[in-house]
């Protein structure tokens, strides 16, 4: 994979005790049940409005900020909740940025420093999942190709879409194996992303 390294090509699974390990105190609502909805272009709105809002708060500190997860890819069936990767140069001193989200409504529910030093926050009405990265991460690489990639491949964003309407009914009683259930068509995209990388980068390819 010449053109990933490899902290990018391997990609972390989180199982259901570490993530049960890094909860923050009440787990959201939001994580009770999974809806499906068809797209809805007003996502992208809310995207920009959440971003606006960031960088009120947080100015300087905010290295980037990308829509990411299925809300982000236009066509593309999803939950109705906006997915923000935001990357700081560090994650692990929380008093350099978790008291300025809080003060816009954000509330932490996740600490993961074993994941590349990640937190999640959830907005005020729990439709936003703020993924909190330090710069250098590889997952937030990982979600802009697994995005890119549904834009421009119509025939692998409907079969996502029929996928997780499918686990979202096979998860009904278990809604938290929902994501879980998920990785093995994400690394399926991811794969072929990789390998399409590859294969422009060997000589003679152009």
């Amino acid at each position: 994979m010449a053109e990933y390294p490899q902290e990018v090509v391997q990609r972390f699974h989180a199982t259901p005790e570490q993530v049960a390990a890094g909860l923050v105190g009440e787990a959201p609502k939001s994580w009770q049940s999974i809806t499906i909805e068809d797209y809805d272009p007003a996502w992208a709105a809310r995207y920009a409005a959440a971003r606006c809002s960031l960088t009120e708060a947080l100015g300087d500190l905010i290295l980037t900020t990308e829509h990411v997860g299925s809300t982000s890819v236009p066509g593309l069936a999803a939950k109705p909740i906006i997915d923000i990767d935001l990357l700081l140069e560090d994650t692990a001193d929380e008093s350099r940025y978790i008291p300025a989200l809080e003060g816009i409504g954000y509330r932490l529910v996740l600490r993961e420093p074993w994941w590349h030093g990640h937190r999640m926050l959830v907005g005020p009405a729990e439709d936003i999942n703020l993924h909190v990265w330090p710069r250098g991460a590889p997952e937030p690489i990982r979600h802009r190709l697994f995005r890119d990639w549904l834009r421009s491949h119509p025939d692998d964003r409907e079969l996502y879409a029929a996928t997780k309407r499918s686990l979202a009914r096979d998860t009904v009683h278990r809604a938290g194996d929902y994501s879980l259930a998920k990785n093995e068509f994400i690394d399926r995209i991811l794969a072929g992303t990789f390998a399409e990388a590859s294969e422009r980068s060997l000589p003679g390819s152009d």
